[in-house]
């Protein structure tokens, strides 16, 4: 066998390795989400700042697999479309997520600054930064 045969057919290996492991997150985050609402707000956090990193990777192998000759040999314009129509969607639904709770956010903060409710290290950090001392961060 030729090293190029061997080199593709390792790539191929490296390929069903990604399939395993994405369908062992698929299975862990549906754990996951079946245990969310009973979760407290710092599970919460952490998940889905995992959910969000493994996004992440997820785009980024994507992402090079567009820029690697070798893969887009193997991908169809059916294919292609198909990446597209659900990445419009994804992004979407993203962007609509992000507005609703920046928005939010930002309406809870007013509301609670024209109450004089401001959180305790909200207030200390003022505190600090009027005594000229470097603020430090609430988390």
């Amino acid at each position: 066998m030729s090293s190029r045969m061997s080199r593709i057919l390792s790539s191929l290996g490296t390929l069903s390795e990604w399939i395993d492991m994405q369908k062992k997150a698929v299975e862990m985050f549906n754990q996951i989400n079946d245990a969310a609402d009973a979760a407290d707000r710092l599970t919460l956090v952490l998940v889905i700042r995992q959910a969000f990193q493994h996004m992440m990777k997820t785009l980024k192998a994507f992402d090079q697999w567009l820029n690697d000759p070798f893969i887009l040999n193997y991908v169809t314009k059916d294919m292609l479309i198909d990446v597209w129509n659900t990445t419009y969607n994804i992004l979407n639904t993203l962007l609509e997520l992000d507005i609703r709770h920046t928005l939010t956010v930002k309406e809870m903060a007013e509301k609670l600054i024209r109450e004089g409710k401001l959180p305790a290290f909200i207030e200390l950090r003022g505190y600090e930064e009027e005594e000229g001392r470097r603020p430090t961060s609430p988390l």
